[in-house]
């Protein structure tokens, strides 16, 4: 399972300074506007999606002023207009599998952004459809153990009996990962019983990883992922190293 690793890449994300996490803002701003646009309006008791992603965003310690701003700058007319969802996939060093998720109101930057992170990280642009087939898709929840009142034994009938697939208790965190249209539901109840989420979003889960030995392949998968995350347009990157 994959939880271990990325719990620990969110607590020192999370430490991240002001211009980091206004970043992440800015990103998560736009998901805010699109999830409004397409999941059916401003009011989150009425549109699922805004709900998720109003979590993922105080997963993020976005404030709750700045959530409903975005909420209500999207709902204007014509907002959210003009972004459009383009998924790109490639490959890294050694073969590593990356799949990068954006959303963007320029094409023609936006590609040119992401072939340069691939290139300069000694990688390349593939087609459509050449990794995703390595990924499966899932709802994943991550809850930190200090901040869980429950044991792992309640947390795990908690989540199974809301609908989830499967439970991992790692060193420091849960994972909880549910099939893709299961995930609101699950996320929602354990919202209900107080249970505090450190991640949850609906992500791509590599089948097998991928180790890298060599120093320079390590600095260049490490190159076009800080570019990628450095990218406004990129919303979410998904790969198969073994960090």
């Amino acid at each position: 399972m994959s939880g271990h690793s990325k719990f620990a890449n969110i607590k020192h994300k999370k430490e991240k300074n002001d211009a980091a996490k206004g970043k992440v803002f800015t990103k998560l701003g736009r998901e805010l506007a699109v999830a409004v646009k397409e999941g059916g309006g401003p009011d989150p008791n009425n549109n699922s999606r805004l709900r998720d992603v109003i979590a993922k965003a105080k997963a993020n310690n976005m404030p709750n002023d700045t959530i409903d701003r975005n909420i209500k700058k999207a709902a204007g007319e014509g907002a959210g207009d003009n972004y459009e969802h383009i998924t790109y996939e490639g490959y890294g060093p050694n073969g590593t599998a990356i799949i990068v998720k954006t959303l963007t109101d320029n094409k023609n930057r936006t590609a040119s952004n992401v072939k340069n992170a691939f290139t300069k990280g000694s990688g390349n642009v593939g087609t459509p459809g050449c990794v995703s087939f390595m990924f499966d898709e899932k709802g994943q929840i991550l809850v930190d153990k200090e901040e869980c009142s429950m044991d792992a034994d309640e947390l795990m009938m908690l989540a199974l009996d809301a609908g989830a697939e499967d439970f991992a208790e790692n060193d420091d965190s849960f994972e909880i990962l549910t099939a893709p249209e299961d995930f609101s539901a699950v996320r929602l109840k354990l919202e209900e019983e107080g249970i505090s989420m450190a991640d949850a979003e609906v992500t791509m889960i590599p089948q097998t990883y991928v180790e890298l030995t060599s120093e320079d392949d390590i600095k260049n998968i490490q190159k076009t992922l800080d570019l990628l995350d450095e990218d406004d347009d990129v919303q979410d990157v998904y790969h198969n190293w073994d960090e």
